[in-house]
């Protein structure tokens, strides 16, 4: 196991929108900074509501897995910020779709009252390093 810290872009995933990175390993876990529903081709969030970021924001979230070597599959904690907890059913059903089988991993949901550039949902992960 790798003391080493060491950071990841995905390529594939919307540009930071702060000074961080998309994500970071050290002692065998990836950090995965929070992902919103933003599109990755630069042009902001998507449309049609909290289920089309939800959606996107777990496309984003499993880009930037993959660039740390890891699939949705080694996620150990998920963190799940909602803007409105209303929201929580249908999210979770679209949640449901992405970390499939007998064992998906732990998860806290919260709600908060603001997220960057207006988005409604982001997730954030700690992944077991492959």
């Amino acid at each position: 196991m790798s003391t080493e810290r060491e950071t990841f872009n995905a390529p594939d995933a919307p540009a930071a929108v702060g000074p961080y990175s998309h994500a970071a390993s050290a002692n065998g876990f990836v950090f995965a900074s929070g992902q919103l529903g933003l599109s990755p081709d630069g042009s902001g969030l998507v449309p049609g509501g909290v289920e089309a970021q939800a959606v996107q924001a777990l496309e984003n979230l499993q880009a930037v897995a993959r660039a740390a070597g890891c699939e949705l599959a080694d996620a150990v904690k998920v963190t799940v910020f909602l803007t409105d907890m209303g929201d929580f059913a249908s999210v979770n059903t679209i949640y449901a779709n992405y970390f499939t089988g007998d064992e998906p991993p732990a998860r806290a949901a919260v709600e908060v009252s603001d997220l960057p550039l207006g988005g409604l949902i982001e997730f954030e992960a700690v992944f077991a390093q492959r």
